[in-house]
């Protein structure tokens, strides 16, 4: 049997700090603590060489049982429709007008956060609803 193993979901993106605060107020995820000799993460930006500074941020789990979430920048924008996308489980087990309800309440936070919904899909004979999203980079992801 094969060994279970950690992994960090890296995304592209152009403004790294901005995207990774975004996705610890959608997750309840934590900034990674400080290096001891930095009393800032802007200090220990500004500690990099030019070209490094602002390239990359990072947000985890601060229970550390979800995964590491990495942002990195890349100069160019998004073109294309993401090959794998996050689904945020917020209504697991909950069916119907309660999981609707529970979806929109999600949707409207994270719109406040500046996600954008995309489609509202509603519960067919085979798959209960959720709600398609985008981040502030516009990548997409799910709220089920």
């Amino acid at each position: 049997m094969s060994e279970i193993k950690k992994f960090q979901v890296t995304f592209d993106c152009a403004e790294p700090e901005r995207v990774a605060r975004f996705w610890c107020e959608v997750l309840g995820y934590v900034v990674p603590p400080l290096p001891e000799e930095f009393a800032s993460w802007a200090e220990y930006d500004s500690s990099l060489p030019p070209e490094r500074q602002g390239a990359a941020f990072a947000c985890m789990d601060p229970e550390g049982v979800g995964p590491r979430m990495y942002f990195q920048r890349v100069p160019e924008g998004k073109v294309v429709k993401n090959r794998v996308h996050l689904d945020v489980r917020v209504a697991t087990g909950l069916v119907g007008e309660e999981r609707l309800a529970v979806l929109q309440a999600e949707r409207a936070r994270l719109e406040a956060l500046g996600a954008e919904c995309v489609e509202v899909l509603l519960a067919d004979e085979f798959n209960e609803s959720c709600i398609s999203m985008r981040d502030i980079e516009g990548n997409e992801f799910c709220i089920d």
